[in-house]
């Protein structure tokens, strides 16, 4: 281990020079690309003081929802807690007087607050709350800016397949719409991913068609965050004097428009750029400027970027190339004057010392935010400076901290995982260009998609032949209509009433993508043990009468039984039927299999089993696999983690994950558990249902 942080930090001042080191940059529009509005502090502050003195006159009717709705909006870039209190003020008014309509902005506007917490799980379950409402009333471009807003909170949080495919469903529904401004914001949101991945390329091709839009409708501010990024990508490609003119340019339109959030980020990364010019002073300065905005601002994940940049020009003034490219004795001198015009500490020591303090801030606020990868920019940055300290053991440590987050945060799982949303987006907009009279050329990646699913599935087709062989042979004879009932049942035992019919009329099944599911495991305690004492017959017999009465149960609450994996039984609500109580039925459900279970055991003794549950909410993929004894599944991170509550789960118990509580804690009753050590995830915030 030594001999590789050494080697290492041989290549640690390389990589401060040639790594993307953008960080309050890439996340300049995934912060502001769902708003545009913005104003200086002190008018907001006034328009704050006007609706909270118009508030106190109101009576509790919708004008009140209203105000409400507008004074949270308000108060999410400046005291997001009490934004959240008003928000709920106004839900709770909402549902006394049963005024519906303004529920999923009230939601929204609770979730931006939310997201300015850095609470994410909150903010994204108040984001799908609205979500859900707005899919009920059919409000595509509402719906969008929504994506939009759940893609962001997933963007802070460096969960970039997530994030992407967030950007790209509001994207194929403004560019379905016709919506300029909206597929406007939306490329903006993608670039700042490509940007992120190191795909320049794709990045700027985003900024310059999001910008051609922009330019057209003359919105400066988002004129101003679009020239930001190309700033980013031209930053990043190394391209120093065409990044510095993006750069101030935005930052011209950014004061133009009193937007504070986008003057401060743009300042920091204008020291960004001169220190990648090995202009410590400006850099320095421009840093300072920019951590004091930040700061008053309460731009957490700002402040890191700041602190981080600061540590660095600290570091980088000894150690790498100096600032005048010509020998150290020659310009000493010069040097000595910089330095003292800076406020920079002649001794080395010193100025060690006040990088890494810099950064040792920037790792504490970056963990409390949550944020990883801007806790592993400053770990690595530590790394270099421990190292210039001759401190081998801190360097070590830091060293450490780095690569267990880069391998979580950069892993080739994300990749892989880009690279399917990309293809659902382009099949996506196939699907949707058939129902246009006036439909554009299907894209070459679509038809491939569709050419290899109707490959992959030639083996159903086989079945359908099959039975349509039966269909004719039987056509004059009396049992037909037998026969055919009997193929019919035997599909919809295999396969979900809807997916059934969608392969008897095109002999094809497509795998789709659905966001709101909730997966439930159960798994028999001790099983091995108890089957010892059981004969295989008696084994058999008690477990199809267990699985058969969780087969009645799950289908009572509209739950698709998936499979069953040996003792375990896998189980999914809101597919491929959309469900909004997906979570309230499957935890229903698993009242009863566990009442059941219970019972039986208590009755049994060691001829049954006890069963314990985990549960999880989230995204699935769901298909047919296989061309031979094909059967419908799922997949995705949602069905590991209903797997891992199940193990962490107890007998008799139903174990739910944060995620699946934030849905039903209104409905039932829940006992936190506390943070649980759950394998290859982490701690993992736990609760058991009560009974």
């Amino acid at each position: 281990m030594a001999d590789m942080v050494s080697e290492f930090v041989k290549n640690m001042l390389l990589i401060f020079m040639l790594v993307k080191r953008c960080i309050s940059l890439l996340f300049l529009l995934v912060l502001f690309g769902a708003s545009t509005t913005s104003f200086a502090r002190v008018s907001r502050r006034a328009a704050i003081d006007s609706l909270t003195g118009a508030l106190q006159q109101q009576k509790n009717d919708t004008n009140k929802i209203s105000l409400l709705q507008l004074l949270s909006f308000k108060l999410s870039a400046v005291n997001p807690e009490l934004g959240i209190k008003y928000g709920k003020e106004a839900l709770a008014l909402a549902d006394e007087l049963n005024w519906d309509k303004k529920n999923a902005r009230l939601y929204k506007t609770i979730a931006i607050n939310y997201r300015n917490l850095s609470d994410y799980s909150s903010a994204l379950a108040n984001y799908y709350k609205a979500l859900q409402i707005e899919r009920k009333h059919r409000n595509k471009r509402r719906e969008a800016t929504i994506l939009n807003g759940i893609g962001n909170t997933y963007a802070q949080q460096s969960d970039y397949p997530k994030a992407l495919k967030h950007y790209l469903k509001a994207l194929r529904i403004h560019e379905g719409a016709g919506y300029d401004r909206g597929v406007a914001i939306a490329l903006s949101n993608i670039s700042t991913v490509y940007l992120n991945l190191g795909e320049y390329t794709k990045a700027l091709e985003s900024c310059q068609r999001a910008l051609r839009i922009h330019e057209k409708s003359g919105d400066k501010n988002e004129i101003a965050n679009v020239t930001g990024n190309i700033a980013a990508v031209y930053l990043s490609e190394g391209k120093l004097d065409e990044s510095l003119a993006y750069f101030q340019k935005s930052l011209d339109l950014f004061r133009e428009t009193a937007n504070e959030n986008g003057v401060a980020a743009t300042i920091g990364n204008i020291g960004e750029v001169y220190f990648m010019q090995r202009n410590y002073t400006a850099a320095i300065e421009y840093s300072k400027e920019a951590l004091a905005a930040n700061t008053a601002l309460g731009d957490q994940l700002g402040v890191a970027g700041n602190l981080i940049a600061l540590g660095e020009c600290f570091f980088a003034i000894d150690t790498v190339t100096n600032p005048f490219g010509s020998d150290r004795r020659e310009i000493e001198p010069r040097l000595s004057r910089y330095r003292r015009a800076s406020g920079i500490p002649s001794d080395k020591s010193a100025r060690l010392a006040t990088a890494l303090g810099y950064l040792q801030k920037a790792v504490k606020v970056a963990n409390e935010i949550g944020v990883p990868d801007v806790s592993m920019e400053a770990y690595r940055a530590q790394v270099a400076v421990y190292q210039e300290m001759k401190d081998s053991r801190h360097a070590l440590s830091s060293y450490q901290h780095y690569v267990a987050i880069k391998d979580s945060v950069f892993s080739k799982n994300n990749e892989k995982k880009i690279v399917q949303q990309q293809m659902q987006y382009e099949y996506g907009k196939r699907e949707d260009s058939i129902k246009l009279v006036n439909a554009n050329k299907e894209k070459e990646a679509a038809i491939r998609y569709v050419r290899q699913r109707n490959y992959t599935y030639l083996g159903v087709g086989g079945v359908l032949v099959l039975v349509l062989f039966s269909f004719f042979m039987f056509r004059n004879n009396k049992l037909l209509g037998k026969e055919k009932k009997r193929s019919d049942d035997l599909l919809l035992n295999i396969l979900p009433a809807e997916v059934a019919s969608e392969l008897k009329d095109t002999g094809s099944t497509a795998a789709r993508h659905f966001d709101n599911t909730t997966v439930l495991f159960t798994d028999f305690v001790n099983f091995t043990q108890a089957s010892e004492k059981m004969s295989p017959q008696a084994l058999i017999d008690e477990m199809h009468t267990c699985f058969t009465k969780f087969d009645e149960i799950t289908s009572k609450y509209k739950i698709e039984k998936i499979k069953t994996i040996g003792d375990a039984y896998l189980a999914a609500a809101g597919l491929p039927i959309p469900d909004p109580d997906h979570a309230a039925h499957v935890i229903q459900a698993a009242k009863e299999i566990t009442d059941f279970m219970t019972t039986r055991y208590n009755r049994l003794g060691d001829k049954t089993f006890q069963v314990r549950v985990g549960i999880h909410s989230g995204s699935v993929v769901a298909g047919i696999v296989g061309v031979k004894k094909f059967a419908y599944d799922i997949w995705g991170d949602t069905v590991n983690t209903a797997a891992r509550m199940e193990q962490n789960s107890e007998a008799g118990k139903i174990n739910i994950s944060q995620t699946t509580y934030e849905l039903v804690e209104d409905t039932f009753a829940c006992e936190y558990r506390g943070e649980v050590a759950a394998k290859g995830k982490g701690m993992m915030k736990m609760y058991f249902v009560s009974a």
